[in-house]
């Protein structure tokens, strides 16, 4: 019998290493626009987001959003969208990525609270569906199309 493994790369996929944080949360590496940032993998985020800390350092070009954003217990926060980015992930890329920026001082201070490191950013069901994610838990890694 193959190997999950085995039978994805067979399909295409490509397989990347998923850190398990302090937290209890997956993290991974990923570059946008060409620059290496640390992110959460969130199945519950409906879009991939950055920090308006980090819209400089990621080369984000950013306008003014209707989009409020909601969770890790803030809500109705205010938003900009950045559109036509890259992002890598390993061997994987997506390019024309829209991305939701807004405040995560709230949770990279929850994430420190716990020993955890704070992140760059969110990668959200946005960049999970195009990318027909496969989460493998027991092997902490994700599968990408």
């Amino acid at each position: 019998m193959k190997t999950l493994k085995k039978f994805l790369q067979a399909k295409g996929y490509s397989k990347t290493k998923l850190d398990l944080t302090a937290t209890n949360h997956f993290e991974i590496k990923a570059k946008i626009n060409g620059i290496l940032g640390r992110f959460i993998v969130d199945t519950g985020a409906s879009n991939t987001c950055v920090g308006f800390d980090k819209i400089e350092y990621f080369e984000l070009t950013s306008k003014a959003s209707k989009i409020k954003a909601a969770g890790a217990g803030a809500t109705n926060m205010e938003t900009l969208i950045s559109t036509k980015n890259s992002l890598e992930i390993d061997t994987w890329h997506y390019t024309k990525l829209k991305i939701v920026l807004f405040d995560l001082v709230h949770v990279n201070e929850a994430l420190v609270a716990h020993n955890a490191l704070p992140v760059d950013g969110i990668i959200g069901a946005d960049v999970l569906k195009k990318g027909k994610a496969i989460i493998d838990y027991d092997q902490k890694c994700i599968y990408l199309k």
